[in-house]
């Protein structure tokens, strides 16, 4: 199961960076901008700028959708292969824009001791950020901390609820 794992992901970094970078275009779409958030840091009044947030603010919310959490299986560190495609997704929006930067929060559900689940929650997140160091996001984009069992994401005592809380979280700023 490892080996698929690790193959899954080898084939997915060489999908991604098989073929030269070309410069991104961003294709001029009717979908109508939401806001995510974002915010800007010094307007310069141009159009330019106003329309290229707008870009990334759709991104941003395409990536919302497809998905801002890694889930993991207990006691493991490693993505699982349906999150490969997500982790891709996040790598390729961090290469196409430089200034962007991602926090990566891991978690682990309440069985074990505080400090291991502290453990696990940073392996969970070093695991993410080298995947996407992989695929080309540079160090200087990537920060991660560990909360371990501290923030659950859903309270309870059940596998229902210990499978939600073992993730990786990705939050994005600047």
């Amino acid at each position: 199961m490892r080996a698929l794992q690790l193959l899954l992901m080898v084939v997915s970094v060489a999908v991604m960076t098989g073929c030269p970078k070309k410069p991104q275009t961003l294709p001029d779409s009717a979908a109508t901008p939401t806001d995510s958030g974002a915010s800007t840091s010094g307007s310069s009044g141009s159009d330019v700028s106003s329309s290229a947030l707008t870009a990334e603010q759709r991104q941003i919310e395409e990536l919302k959708q497809l998905g801002m959490v890694i889930l993991f299986d207990y006691d493991r560190a490693d993505i699982r292969p349906e999150f490969v495609p997500v982790v891709a997704a996040h790598a390729k929006f961090l290469n196409g824009n430089a200034i962007r930067k991602v926090r990566l929060e891991g978690h682990s559900d309440e069985r074990g001791s505080r400090e291991y689940n502290i453990g696990l929650g940073e392996r969970r997140a070093q695991t993410v950020r080298r995947a996407l160091m992989l695929q080309g996001v540079t160090e200087a984009q990537i920060t991660t901390v560990s909360y371990g069992e501290e923030r659950p994401a859903v309270q309870g005592s059940d596998e229902a609820a210990y499978a939600k809380n073992r993730r990786v979280e990705m939050s994005y700023g600047r």
